[in-house]
């Protein structure tokens, strides 16, 4: 029919739209925070751009749930409004013959969500731990970053460079400030390199500086001036981590059903299903009276997806404690907008019935 096609047409263009601003704000946020931790030296500038994207990947699931909602609301909304609904409704279409399109429009992205929460998701989360990890495991020279103070991992050393060449392995201005027996030492150099030893040793070389040494609150200090000082840098071990309930597989969750793993699979499991019940019970939300403003609708749409988004976490929250059992906690919230949905259905369908009998 016409109003099909119209209608897949201009949801199509409104959840495209949605989406980008969606994944902008998104990608500016996260980008922002990783930024953060580059310059304080906590992730390598070169690390930001993969943390991002996995990142985003794991981010997609809800993106696109939220997009699926607003995309449905936003075209009714508008339909409303310009009187389109009531001329198709004069034609005989009623409100449920918009579930099928719009149903044709949301299925496709109801399925890669699924896909993307049980199976992308989660190994997204895996290889940003995994790399974040990498980069933790860095030695203390390679974290450096230029113009920050930064503190070795024993807690022994502060290291400050002024600029760092990366192509000549150079740095210039060097501080660094390490106490050893008791005693600080304090050296200062006009540049400096790492250089690697047959055996695998690394060493920090400065070179045309000077090394201040005493104990703080005397005057007993020796000033010595060197050409070449070389300092060995202690490699970092890779510390492995437990494997947390965001970074298991869904396989592995079924296998093992404790309550926090069962509490992570229904958040898993939600999220399609959630955006399937949410497109349709985005269907009677998008009523709007053409000559009363249409802050009324969009504000119960908010509520409805706050109270319903919120309500998710609460039950993952309860299976993970064992407050609930897992049947209630998985099927209870959808069972409960879906009664949500079935209401909303009946009494528009009674208004729209009444307004043809008075017609």
């Amino acid at each position: 029919m016409v109003f099909r096609k119209a209608l897949l047409r201009e949801l199509a263009t409104v959840a495209l739209g949605t989406f980008l601003v969606l994944l902008g704000i998104t990608l500016t946020t996260q980008l922002v925070r990783f930024l953060g931790q580059a310059a304080s030296g906590a992730i390598t500038s070169s690390g930001v751009v993969a943390l991002l994207g996995l990142t985003m990947l794991s981010y997609l699931p809800v993106l696109l749930s939220i997009t699926l909602f607003i995309a449905v609301l936003m075209t009714l909304t508008r339909s409303y409004r310009d009187s389109e609904m009531i001329v198709w409704f004069s034609c005989g279409v009623s409100l449920t013959q918009w579930v099928r399109p719009v149903l044709v429009f949301a299925l496709p992205l109801v399925f890669t969500i699924a896909l993307l929460s049980l199976a992308l998701s989660p190994w997204a989360v895996t290889k940003a731990e995994e790399f974040r990890r990498l980069m933790e495991s860095r030695d203390d020279v390679s974290a450096v970053s230029p113009g920050v103070f930064r503190e070795s991992r024993h807690a022994d050393r502060v290291y400050f460079v002024e600029e760092v060449s990366g192509k000549e392995n150079l740095v210039a201005n060097v501080f660094v400030s390490s106490t050893q027996h008791k005693r600080t030492g304090v050296i200062v150099a006009a540049q400096g390199f790492q250089e690697t030893m047959p055996n695998g040793d690394r060493f920090l070389v400065l070179v045309n500086g000077r090394r201040y040494e005493g104990e703080p609150g005397t005057t007993e200090y020796r000033i010595a001036e060197f050409e070449r000082y070389a300092m060995r840098i202690e490699a970092s071990e890779l510390v492995a981590r437990a494997p947390t309930t965001k970074t298991t597989p869904t396989p592995d969750l079924l296998a093992n059903r404790t309550p926090p793993n069962m509490a992570e699979l229904s958040w898993r499991i939600g999220l399609p299903v959630s955006a399937l019940l949410l497109t349709l019970l985005a269907i009677p939300l998008s009523f709007v009276n053409p000559r009363a403003g249409r802050s009324l609708n969009l504000l119960l749409a908010l509520l409805i997806y706050a109270t319903y988004s919120n309500l998710l976490s609460i039950m993952q929250a309860s299976i993970a404690q064992s407050r609930i059992d897992v049947a209630t906690g998985m099927l209870g919230v959808h069972a409960l907008m879906a009664a949500v949905l079935i209401a909303l259905f009946y009494r528009r369908i009674m208004v729209f019935s009444l307004f043809r009998l008075v017609r």
